[in-house]
């Protein structure tokens, strides 16, 4: 079976499609988001989810989270004594949210559609392509997280051509997408964005705000104080939704600090940010050619848009209010899964064509003529495929030799936007001979063609000879082969995710020894009497007592947090 899988920075979530259309697929514990979060104990159980959230409060050294943003990059996230890369820690999510989904349909899984934000370049798409190979899922194709959103808002079986804006803003990326749906033809005209900017960063500038305001020096803090600060914080966000104030409340050394802060103070802090998302707004605008006016519909994709903040901010900006009629956390899971079954060629989807765009600009490394003609400078950047050309493209340029005797021409392979060449990402290169002549009397065409599944064909030939070299560009990151994929598998499969059967369970232990550690007094002794008469009833091993003592402990720790928020 395949599904569709929205790999989030904040949360995950999995959706597959039904006859009534796309649904979401809960995960072992009756959620339908999955937070990103990786941990691992002492005896190399690996933790996904609620659990791994509740393990970071307590032990912040064994638990990753938020590595999304380095995706396709080679840093490592040291996990107590094991290191991994973002695409092994995505691939235990991606591990955890299959096993979910086969528990629930009672079917193996073996295919994906996962989405990835527009504004990834293909190094990241790859590496995102590799965590579900490492995950066990066959991934054959990768869906932008808008258009994934524009499928989910139903927006293809519109009968009128309409142009809509997606506006995508999660955890810890944004993306921003015009889009036009005219004949049957769902065409991305333009994406910009930033893969550095999202939810969380609205959530340190409340931390920011909150240590400023008590004194407190960072640097003093210890990982684990600092992880609970942050989670106050993000609930003080969340805290916006229903008033133009919020109370941030942190016990650290035994003292209880309390921080009320103003939505208009707060708006005024998050103004830099704020600021990072007009411009690629602005981008997307002027790179698809139509006005502000001209835009139809405005959707809201992404956890981060259900802040008030961020909605006035989007009513102002674009004059109108957006579409909500879809939940924004849900979106892309919900549109992936109809692209599954679009995959699959299901008859209760509409037939639509989907084009994507290139997000970034492909070109080669040159030297150009100084201004005054008499040397060249090398290091500039030619762009050959611009971004936002709707794809499959494919382009040519000519390029000629500059030496005199010169036998060789080597095609750096570029991706980006600056017009120096060191400063954009080289996929690679290609080098082919020519024969000797004067400089200037022997050129090259060089051809690059992309496709909707970011395959890059670099094809240079020379004029005089007609010798032609091809070659397929993969990337910094080369694909790993069908064996090494197996062999990271085989190295990976000692880390085993937690039984889902416990799962429920630790998470309950895992959270009363955070709001133990979280409280004083009274309400410190009250929570260590509800663990010990919870794990009595753990020791019987009796499922039905033990699910009883469950909902009871559920209800005892809603009751201590409450008290917690109010003293």
């Amino acid at each position: 079976m395949i599904i569709g899988i929205d790999l989030g920075t904040t949360n995950s979530l999995a959706a597959y499609f039904t006859e009534e259309g796309p649904r979401i697929i809960p995960n072992r514990l009756g959620e339908h988001l999955t937070p990103s979060i990786v941990s691992v104990d002492e005896e190399g159980q690996i933790y996904v989810g609620e659990t791994a959230k509740e393990r970071m409060a307590l032990y912040p050294d064994t638990a990753a989270a938020v590595f999304k943003r380095s995706m396709g990059s080679s840093r490592k996230y040291k996990l107590g004594d094991k290191e991994f890369t973002a695409e092994e820690l995505s691939s235990f999510v991606l591990r955890s949210l299959k096993e979910d989904a086969e528990s629930y349909l009672g079917e193996a899984v073996t295919e994906a559609v996962i989405s990835v934000p527009a504004y990834f370049n293909d190094t990241r798409r790859k590496a995102t392509k590799r965590a579900g190979e490492l995950a066990g899922l066959k991934v054959e194709r990768i869906i932008s997280e808008p258009t994934a959103a524009a499928i989910a808002y139903g927006l293809y079986d519109k009968t009128k051509n309409t142009k809509f804006l997606v506006f995508d803003l999660g955890g810890g990326t944004f993306d921003v997408s015009i889009l036009e749906l005219f004949q049957n033809i769902l065409e991305v005209r333009a994406v910009a964005g930033d893969n550095f900017l999202g939810g969380e960063d609205f959530t340190e500038v409340l931390e920011k705000m909150f240590l400023d305001e008590k004194k407190l020096d960072i640097n003093e803090l210890d990982l684990k104080t600092l992880s609970y600060i942050h989670k106050q914080a993000d609930k003080c966000k969340m805290g916006f939704s229903d008033s133009r104030y919020s109370t941030m409340r942190c016990v650290i050394g035994g003292e209880t600090l309390e921080y009320k802060v103003d939505m208009n103070d707060f708006e005024k802090q998050c103004e830099p940010l704020l600021e990072r998302i007009r411009k690629p707004v602005k981008r997307s605008l002027s790179d698809a050619n139509i006005k502000l006016s001209d835009i139809d519909v405005v959707v809201l994709v992404g956890g981060a848009t259900k802040l008030p903040l961020i909605r006035t901010f989007i009513s102002k900006l674009f004059r109108k209010f957006p579409d909500i009629s879809v939940n924004p956390d849900e979106a892309v899971a919900l549109g992936a899964a109809v692209q599954a079954a679009m995959k699959e060629r299901r008859e209760a989807i509409k037939e639509v064509i989907l084009t994507d765009v290139c997000s970034f600009t492909l070109g080669t490394e040159v030297v150009v003529r100084s201004r005054y003609g008499d040397h060249y400078e090398g290091g500039h950047f030619c762009p050959i495929i611009e971004r936002n050309t709707v794809i499959p493209a494919s382009r040519t340029e000519r390029f000629y030799t500059v030496h005199d005797d010169q036998t060789k021409i080597t095609i750096n392979v570029l991706q980006g936007e600056s017009r120096f060449a060191a400063n954009n990402l080289l996929l690679g290169e290609l080098t082919i001979n020519v024969p000797k002549n004067k400089a200037g009397e022997e050129a090259v065409d060089v051809t690059y063609t992309y496709d909707i599944n970011s395959i890059l064909e670099v094809e240079v030939t020379v004029l005089s000879t007609g010798v032609t070299e091809k070659q397929i560009i993969k990337g910094e990151n080369n694909e790993m082969t069908d064996e090494e994929i197996e062999e990271r598998m085989q190295e990976l499969s000692y880390l085993k995710i937690h039984p889902r059967e416990q799962e429920a369970n630790k998470l309950l232990l895992l959270r009363c020894e955070r709001i133990y550690e979280e409280s004083v007094g009274d309400i410190r002794q009250a929570v260590e009497y509800e663990i010990r008469k919870f794990e009595e009833v753990l020791n019987t091993r009796v499922n039905a007592k033990i699910e009883k003592a469950r909902e009871e402990l559920k209800e005892a720790l809603r009751e201590i947090e409450d008290l917690n928020d109010e003293t």
